[in-house]
């Protein structure tokens, strides 16, 4: 359970930031270096590193050093878990609405047999 709970920290952690969100889009394309990367989000190279670092901590991103150049591309991880966490949580307050909606539709039913004004 604390690895499962490390992993979704790690991702969801990873995914709230709007430009590690925009490279996971720009690598799902192809593969870019950080320094493509730099420049198409107009950040210093140090920036980026740390962007991709954090992608490359929850295993988003992989990267590979050939000489001076670092490549990166998307990870292994394909977010089943995620998802499964997001579904589970979805279908609770799905749930919770549904229960909220029916609670409303009979007082309103109520309201109305009790309203003296509605009856002839």
């Amino acid at each position: 359970m604390v690895h499962y709970q490390t992993r979704l920290d790690a991702t969801f952690a990873a995914l709230s930031d709007v430009t590690r969100r925009g490279v996971l889009e720009q690598l799902a394309g192809s593969h870019a270096s950080i320094t493509d990367l730099a420049q198409r989000f107009h950040m210093t190279l140090t920036g980026m590193k740390k962007h991709v670092s954090v992608l490359e901590q929850a295993g988003l991103v992989t990267t590979e050093k050939v000489g001076r150049v670092r490549t990166c591309k998307l990870g292994p991880r394909q977010l089943e878990e995620e998802a499964a966490w997001i579904e589970q949580h979805r279908q609770l307050w799905t749930a919770r609405f549904d229960a909220l909606d029916r609670l409303v539709e009979s007082l309103e039913r109520e309201e109305k047999t009790d309203d003296p004004s509605t009856s002839g």
